[in-house]
Order: structure tokens, then C-alpha cells, then sequence
């Protein structure tokens, strides 16, 4: 009974992210969003008390693959560019093969609902960023040589490269994928930071 409970809430969500994919710029419906499924609003409701905590599932989705991948990165790789550089290509891959969730990454799906959702993705990636300025702090002490950059700063420049590219890919309709020309513009800031 939990399994069936637990694939239906899958189910619910799988659903509202293509229906963000679908339907950009439109407010998703928990009338529409039951149609789609065929089942009553009501049965929306059973697995889940407002169409916020479908919002909060999908965020928690993103956040438990992100990080724990993140967390993969970190424990199999010690070089500082290859961490970043894997980090940026994660967060620009996961936002090119899930683009309804996307518009949930860039807040574009949650104007007009509860302020604490546009709230957890703010937190999400502020734990990105700062995993990234862990990474650069670590090369100073492991390699003994720091950025003449603060790291702060340099972190903040490489998650906005990545949040730029996944507001293109939302605002152009999924059309300007994120990863698109992404191995020759890490070339040239990877250039960058090494001249840091």
C-alpha cells in the first residue's frame, strides 16, 4: 500500500513537471493538473495537502540530486578546475533533460505561488555556491597558492555563468540548451581562473 501510495505521488509529480514543460508561461491548475491524470482534485489531495507541497516535491527532487551528486564529485575528484567544471556541467545536464522542473529551478513556475518555495531554491543555490567556494578555498590550502580573487567572488561569477544559462534555456523555450558550447566556454574560464 505505501509503494502504491508512494508511485502515485511520483506519478502526481512526473505529471506537473511535464505540464511546466508544456504549458510555459501558464498557471498550472490543480484541475488541470487532475485532468491530466485523469483522476478528481480530491485524489490530488490525498497524496498531497496543497499544490505547494507538489512545488516542495519537486524541489526536493532536485535538491536530493544535486547535492548528493555534488557530494559524488567531491569524494572522487581533488583537482579544483575538474570539481568546478563538474559541479557547472551537473547543474546545466539536470536542467537540460528535466526543463519543466527548470522553470521551477529559475522561479519562472513559482511566480504567483507561496514566497517559501522561491525561498528553498534561493537556499539551494546558495549551498551550491557555497560548495563551490569551499572547492576554491580548498586549492589554497592544498595547493599552498590562493586566487588573487576572494573565492567568494570567483564561486558567485561561476554559479551566475550556470544560472544564466539555464534562464536562457527556460526563457527560449527550451530551445538554447544549457550545456550547448559549454565545454569551449569552461576552456576560457577555466583560463580565467587559473590566471586568478
Amino acid at each position: 500500500m505505501a509503494q502504491q501510495k508512494r508511485n502515485r505521488r511520483e506519478e502526481i509529480l512526473q505529471a506537473l513537471a511535464a505540464m511546466l514543460e508544456t504549458s510555459p508561461g501558464q498557471r498550472i491548475t490543480t484541475a488541470k493538473l487532475a485532468a491530466s491524470l485523469g483522476v478528481s482534485e480530491a485524489a490530488l489531495y490525498r497524496h498531497f495537502p496543497s499544490k505547494a507541497r507538489m512545488f516542495e516535491g519537486l524541489i526536493e527532487f532536485v535538491e536530493d540530486t544535486l547535492l548528493t551528486r555534488i557530494n559524488l564529485i567531491m569524494s572522487e575528484e581533488k583537482d579544483t578546475l575538474v570539481r568546478c567544471q563538474a559541479i557547472l556541467q551537473l547543474l546545466l545536464t539536470f536542467a537540460e533533460r528535466n526543463p519543466g522542473i527548470t522553470r521551477v529551478m529559475t522561479g519562472d513556475a513559482l511566480m504567483g505561488e507561496h514566497d517559501r518555495l522561491r525561498g528553498r531554491i534561493d537556499d539551494l543555490f546558495n549551498r551550491i555556491e557555497a560548495q563551490l567556494k569551499q572547492v576554491l578555498r580548498e586549492k589554497a590550502l592544498r595547493e599552498k597558492q590562493k586566487f588573487t580573487i576572494d573565492e567568494g567572488v570567483l564561486a558567485n561569477m561561476l554559479l551566475s555563468f550556470a544560472d544564466g544559462k539555464i534562464a536562457q534555456f527556460v526563457r527560449s523555450n527550451f530551445k538554447r540548451l544549457p550545456t550547448e558550447h559549454f565545454s569551449t566556454q569552461w576552456q576560457s574560464i577555466a583560463q580565467q581562473l587559473s590566471l586568478s
